[in-house]
């Protein structure tokens, strides 16, 4: 099992454990939280939709992301992933969702956000918003795992604060 298919499968135990729906917004990953939290059996039981907004154009759209947001901060700010986790949240049916935007190359990015450069948010049911900006090394391949992964960690670590 790969490192994405344990986290997956850790997450949807928190989840599961808690009775809690989940909802992901991904940009840059394309749907690889997704894909690899419906590769557990049985996550229809705590996965609710995945979003894959890519353009800005879906962004707004779809999770109702403001288009002043992304003409101030850009698609890659954090500004950005707490308004992506907050229509995802406020698009499904889940007690938490998580967001990721970011630059994963080889072009795209500058001398503020270098490509690496990707921004996360997770929003939930009585838990606080929170964002944040990691800077990944490697190729787009390598970049796109490491911040589905993270987001992931990230989710489990929330799980597991908010009922201790």
């Amino acid at each position: 099992m790969d490192h994405l298919s344990t986290l997956a499968a850790e997450l949807g135990a928190a989840l599961k454990a808690r009775g809690f729906m989940l909802a992901l917004a991904e940009s840059c990953t394309g749907g690889m939280a997704a894909q690899a939290v419906t590769s557990v059996a049985g996550s229809s039981a705590w996965f609710d939709r995945g979003f894959i907004t890519y353009s800005n154009a879906a962004k707004i759209e779809m999770l109702g992301v403001c288009a002043q947001t992304l003409e101030r901060f850009g698609a890659v700010s954090e500004q950005t992933a707490r308004e992506m986790a907050e229509g995802a949240l406020k698009h499904s049916h889940a007690h938490i969702a998580g967001s990721i935007t970011g630059i994963a190359g080889p072009d795209g990015g500058s001398a503020e956000k270098p490509i690496g450069t990707v921004c996360f948010a997770w929003a939930g049911d009585n838990l606080p918003l929170i964002a944040t900006t990691k800077h990944f090394q490697g190729n787009r391949h390598t970049i796109r795992q490491q911040a589905a992964a993270a987001l992931m960690t990230e989710l489990i670590e929330r799980l597991t604060q908010a009922h201790q």
